[in-house]
C-alpha cells in the first residue's frame, strides 16, 4: 500500500541527490576541469577525506556500494514499509533514475517537482562571480542533467536554472530549458547581480515562461547567505542540523529564509510584472509560507502609503495581495499551520510539498499537514494536496493530470 493512498497529491518539492562529478558529468568538455567534484556536508553518510584525490576514489567506491545495496533483494524486500523513513542516499530513487518512477509508485503521488540538492548555492556564486561563461556553462549542465534524470517518467517534472545576470544570455537559456522540456524556469529569489529581479530587460525570460505555460520557480538555498555570519559568533558552539553537520539551516538562520523571496516578489509586482505577464504563475518552493499573510499585509500597506506619490503603483489594475492570490504559490514547511495561513492568505495559495528524499520532510508529512489543516473543508484540502499546484504548473499539469 502507497504511503498516500486517500486522495490525489501532488508534491511540489522533491529532489535528486547529486552524485559527486554530476555537474561535470553534463557539461560541455570545455567547462569539465573548472568543476570541482562534490563534497558533501559532515553529517552526511558518505565517508570524507582531506585530500580531494582520495575524496573522490573513496566516494567513488561508496557509490559503487550504495547501487549495490539499492539493488539487493534485502533494499528492496523492504522498500514499501521504509519509503518514508529512508532519507537523502539511502532513500529509493535519490540519484538512480531508474528506481524513481518505483519510489512515486511507493509514496503515491501524482508527480514531483524535482530540484536538485547540492547546486543552488553554487549556481548562485557563479551567477554573482562576473564570470558569465561559467554562470550560464553551469546552469546548462545542470539543466541537461534534470532532465536526463525526470525523463524515466512523465510524472517527473524537472526544474531548469536561469541565471539571471545578463539580459540576452538569459532570454537564450530560457528559451534553450523550455526547448529541452523544462517543466519550470528555476531563477535565484534574491536579486541579480547588478539590476532588478523587476528589470525590463529580462521582460523576454518571463514573456517566454508565460507562452510555454510553465512557472518560473524560486526554491531556497540559491541566495548566499542568509543572515550576516557574524550572527554566529556568540562564544557558544555552532549546532548540528538536521544532517548533523554544520553547513546547512538551523534556528537562526532559518529565520532568515523569508527574506530574498519576500522582497523579490514584492519588487516584481510593485514594478508592474506580474500586471505585464498575467498568466504567468510563480512558486515559492521550501521557503515556508507562515510569513505569507504579514507580507500580504505589509504590502498593502505600503500600497496605500506610496500609491498617491509612485507612478507605478497607480498604473497596476489589481491590489498587491490579488496578483500574489491569482499568481504565486508557496510551499509551507510541515511545522507550519496550513490551516491558519489559508484562513488569513486564501485558499489558493499553499501547496502541498515532502521535501523527498531529505531528512528535513520528515517521515509524516501527509499526517502533519492533516493536523494543521483542522476543519478546513475539502475543497480547502483539495487546493492544497493537488489544484494550485496544477494551477501553479500549468501546461505540465496537462500531462501528469491525464
Amino acid at each position: 500500500m502507497p504511503y498516500s493512498d486517500q486522495r490525489v497529491v501532488h508534491d511540489a518539492d522533491a529532489h535528486i541527490m547529486e552524485t559527486p562529478t554530476w555537474l561535470a558529468d553534463h557539461a560541455d568538455p570545455g567547462l569539465r576541469g573548472r568543476i570541482a567534484p562534490l563534497r558533501y556536508p559532515s553529517g552526511n553518510e558518505l565517508r570524507q577525506t582531506g585530500d580531494p584525490d582520495e575524496q573522490l576514489r573513496d566516494l567513488t567506491a561508496s557509490f559503487e556500494r550504495l547501487r549495490a545495496t539499492h539493488a539487493s533483494e534485502e533494499y528492496r524486500a523492504e522498500e514499501e514499509q521504509l519509503i518514508m523513513a529512508r532519507k537523502n542516499f539511502a532513500a529509493t530513487g535519490s540519484f538512480i533514475p531508474e528506481d524513481r518512477a518505483r519510489a512515486l509508485d511507493l509514496l503515491g503521488f501524482s508527480s514531483q517537482l524535482v530540484f536538485n540538492t547540492f547546486h543552488n548555492r553554487k549556481l548562485h556564486d557563479w551567477e554573482h562571480s562576473g564570470d558569465l561563461d561559467l554562470a550560464y556553462g553551469a546552469a546548462r549542465a545542470h539543466n541537461r542533467g534534470m532532465i536526463e534524470f525526470c525523463s524515466v517518467d512523465r510524472r517527473l517534472l524537472s526544474t531548469c536554472y536561469v541565471p539571471l545576470a545578463d539580459f540576452e544570455r538569459a532570454e537564450q537559456m530560457a528559451a534553450e530549458a523550455i526547448a529541452m522540456g523544462a517543466a519550470a524556469l528555476l531563477v535565484a529569489s534574491g536579486c541579480p547581480a547588478g539590476h532588478s529581479p523587476s528589470h525590463l530587460g529580462l521582460d523576454p525570460v518571463w514573456a517566454q515562461a508565460q507562452e510555454a505555460g510553465i512557472p518560473v520557480v524560486f526554491h531556497v538555498g540559491g541566495t548566499g547567505d542568509l543572515i550576516d555570519p557574524a550572527y554566529f559568533s556568540n562564544g557558544l558552539p555552532v549546532p548540528p542540523d538536521f544532517h548533523g553537520g554544520e553547513e546547512n539551516f538551523r534556528s537562526v538562520d532559518y529565520m532568515g529564509i523569508p527574506g530574498p523571496p519576500a522582497q523579490t516578489l514584492a519588487t516584481m509586482i510593485f514594478d508592474g510584472v506580474l500586471e505585464r505577464f498575467s498568466e504567468l504563475r510563480i512558486g515559492v518552493i521550501e521557503q515556508g509560507a507562515i510569513w505569507v499573510p504579514s507580507w500580504l499585509r505589509q504590502m498593502e500597506s505600503a500600497f496605500e502609503a506610496f500609491a498617491r506619490h509612485e507612478e507605478r503603483l497607480r498604473a497596476l489594475s489589481l491590489r498587491p495581495a490579488e496578483y500574489v492570490r491569482r499568481q504565486v504559490r508557496f510551499t509551507p514547511y510541515p511545522t507550519e499551520d496550513v490551516g491558519w495561513i489559508v484562513a488569513q492568505a486564501g485558499p489558493e495559495v499553499a501547496m502541498f510539498s515532502s521535501d523527498y528524499p531529505h531528512v528535513e520532510g520528515g517521515r509524516r508529512p501527509l499526517e502533519r499537514f492533516e493536523a494543521s489543516l483542522g476543519d478546513a473543508s475539502e475543497e480547502v484540502r483539495r487546493r492544497f494536496y493537488a489544484e494550485n499546484f496544477l494551477d501553479l504548473m500549468g501546461t505540465a499539469a496537462s500531462v501528469v493530470a491525464a
